[in-house]
This record gives structure tokens, sequence and C-alpha cells, in this order.
């Protein structure tokens, strides 16, 4: 299963979350800011889509409406005070994705 996961910058929560869940999907992360940002492209690869706050899922419904309501896009709710990698992230990481495994299967 392809997984994208976003964030607003592409260069803490969403980069631990495709390093931490390599073995689990064919995962990649992508920003909506910042120098490289998000392609529809990059939408259209993924069969599911994580976001790290609400606010992202929105953007990404005005962004790219149309691949917007194709895809299962699910929020996983981390606020934007981790940095790469760091323990606690994930941990919070791996807790949140339990709260998913019913609807992953």
């Amino acid at each position: 299963m392809n997984a994208l996961f976003i964030c607003n910058q592409n260069k803490h929560r969403s980069k631990t979350a495709e390093l931490l869940f390599q073995e689990r999907f064919n995962a990649k992360s992508a920003g909506l800011h910042g120098g490289k940002p998000i392609t529809k492209k990059e939408l259209e690869w993924a069969d599911i889509v994580f976001v790290m706050e609400e606010e992202q899922r929105h953007e990404l419904a005005k962004r790219f409406p149309s691949q917007y309501m194709c895809k299962r896009i699910l929020n996983l709710d981390i606020p934007d005070i981790y940095t790469f990698n760091q323990p606690a992230l994930a941990k919070l990481l791996q807790h949140k994705m339990k709260e998913y495994d019913e609807v992953l299967l």
C-alpha cells in the first residue's frame, strides 16, 4: 500500500513517519509549504494519505479538489512541537497508527 505522510514543512513529523513505517507501507512524505511543496503527482501516487493536523486536510482539499475527493485521508492529530526522529514523536506516531489498524486492514 502506498502511504503518503504530510506535514507543513516535511522536516520533522512526516519525515519521521516515513522512516518509521517504511516496512509497513511503501511510504513517502511531503510538505505543504517550503522549498518543495507536495505535487498533484505525489498525491495521485498515494493509496492512503496521513496528515498531521486537520488544517492540512483542508489545504489539500483547496489545492487538489479532484484528487482529494478520491483519497482516503486520515488525520493523526500530532502537533508541530517535535523534532525529526524524536523518541516521543516516534512513540506518538506508533500509538496513533494503532488507532487506524482496523481501517487499514
